[in-house]
This record gives structure tokens, C-alpha cells and sequence, in this order.
């Protein structure tokens, strides 16, 4: 029966690799944002709109497979954290909210969506996930969860005025934090995963601040299209490495 059950799941499974692919997945999300809104200039209304197509267009092909693909998961997973960049953007400089204001609506709309998810299902889980009614409230879950690290993540960095290193050293000691919760306490494992996932996009976001930003302001000064070439070159290979490890272990586990 577990086999059965695993056999149609859309999701990925919750791995040391799979925080690993978020990482990278949150870095190039970050790239690509920027690249659309600010080195071609578009604006953030078109870059959101673009973003928005890319992501409907995985989305609804992901919805549509009938199992597991981890190409497609990963790439929904970069749409989301993109238009989250976009999303962000658009409410801090195009409506004028600010970052901390911004935060607060997407902390309100996520608690909102996980709410509605267990008040539907009676329980939230991250896997396996064979329904499309779960399927659905997993992915609304993680758009507004890539949304709100990355208003959080800016907000470290322009409102509080951290460099782009220190903005790391803060979520990656949140991150460690929270591992160490789900190793020694008995917290609700559900609670963690989204606190992990929230705090993992501007972890990775922050180093593709790193790579992309001028030397003056603590970056690297790389070109945001060398920069996106580099996150989806180890991005690609994570998930090619992980895909072909978990494949090898169930031949052997066969």
C-alpha cells in the first residue's frame, strides 16, 4: 500500500539534498528577478508579469503529471522563489508598503493558507502528496512562504542595514536553530519544515546578493546573467546527483 502511495507523489522527498536544491533554487529565483526588473530594465510590473507566466506555465504542467518529476518540481520551485522576488519588490517600491509592512501581509496570507489547508484535510503534510486539492495548498503554501524570506531577507539588508555577508550569518543561524529543534525536541515537524523553508529563500537569496552586488556594498560584482548561470549549473547538478542516488537506492532496496 505505501508503495502505491509513493508511486503517484508529486513532491519531493525531504532531504538533506532537498534543503541543498531550496538553497540554490532560492539563489537563482533571486538572480533572475533582479535580472528581469533591474540589468533589463523592465520594470516591476512587466518583470512580474513575466515571471507570472514562467510560473503558471510549470505550475500547470506540474499539476497535470501524474507523478513525480524532479526537473519540473525544481523548476516550479525557481518560479515561485522568482515571482516571490518579483512580489516583494512590487509591494516595497512600486506600492510604497515597505519591507517590514510587506512581511507582515505574507506572514498573515501564509498563516491563512495553512489554516484553510488543515481545516480542509485535518492535517498539513509535505509528503507524500498524491491529492490535487493538497497538491494545490502545498504550492499556494510555498509561493507565499519564497515571497515572505525574500521581503524578510531585503529587510535585513535595507531596513536594518546588514551586509549581505552578516544577513547570512543571522538566517543561517535561524536555519541551524531549527535544526537542532527537529534532532532534540519533540516541536511539531510541520511547524519546522515551513520555518526552514521561509528562512532558507533569503539564505539563498542573500548569495546571490553576494555574487551580483558591487564591491563597495560587499559583493563579488559578477554579471546577474554569469551569476544565474553558476546557481543553475549547481542546481542542475544537485538534482541530476540526488535523482540518480535515490533511483540507485530503490534497485537496491527492490
Amino acid at each position: 500500500m505505501a508503495d502505491k502511495i509513493l508511486e503517484f507523489n508529486k513532491v519531493a522527498r525531504i532531504t538533506v539534498y532537498f534543503w541543498i536544491m531550496k538553497v540554490l533554487a532560492t539563489t537563482l529565483g533571486e538572480i533572475l528577478g533582479d535580472f528581469f526588473s533591474m540589468t533589463l530594465n523592465l520594470g516591476y510590473i512587466v518583470s512580474f508579469a513575466i515571471t507570472v507566466v514562467f510560473f503558471l506555465v510549470v505550475l500547470i504542467t506540474q499539476l497535470k503529471a501524474l507523478k513525480f518529476h524532479s526537473t519540473l518540481y525544481w523548476l516550479v520551485i525557481v518560479g515561485t522563489t522568482t515571482v516571490g522576488t518579483e512580489i516583494s519588490d512590487l509591494m516595497d517600491r512600486t506600492l510604497g508598503l515597505g519591507y517590514a509592512l510587506g512581511s507582515l501581509i505574507l506572514f498573515s496570507c501564509l498563516l491563512l493558507v495553512l489554516f484553510l489547508w488543515h481545516r480542509s484535510e485535518k492535517e498539513i503534510k509535505v509528503y507524500p502528496i498524491t491529492e490535487p486539492r493538497i497538491e494545490a495548498f502545498y504550492w499556494i503554501a510555498i509561493l507565499f512562504s519564497n515571497s515572505l524570506g525574500t521581503a524578510f531577507g531585503d529587510y535585513l539588508s535595507d531596513n536594518m542595514g546588514l551586509s549581505y555577508l552578516v544577513g547570512a550569518e543571522v538566517t543561517a543561524a535561524i536555519i541551524v536553530v531549527v535544526v537542532a529543534l527537529h534532532y532534540y525536541t519533540k516541536i511539531n515537524q510541520i511547524l519546522l519544515f515551513w520555518i526552514a523553508f521561509i528562512f532558507t529563500r533569503p539564505f539563498g537569496a542573500t548569495f546571490g546578493d553576494l555574487m551580483t552586488k558591487p564591491l563597495a556594498k560587499g559583493g563579488l560584482n559578477f554579471g546577474r546573467g554569469t551569476a544565474a548561470l553558476i546557481a543553475a549549473g549547481l542546481l542542475s547538478f544537485i538534482v541530476y546527483y540526488s535523482t540518480r542516488k535515490e533511483k540507485a537506492g530503490e534497485l537496491k532496496n527492490a
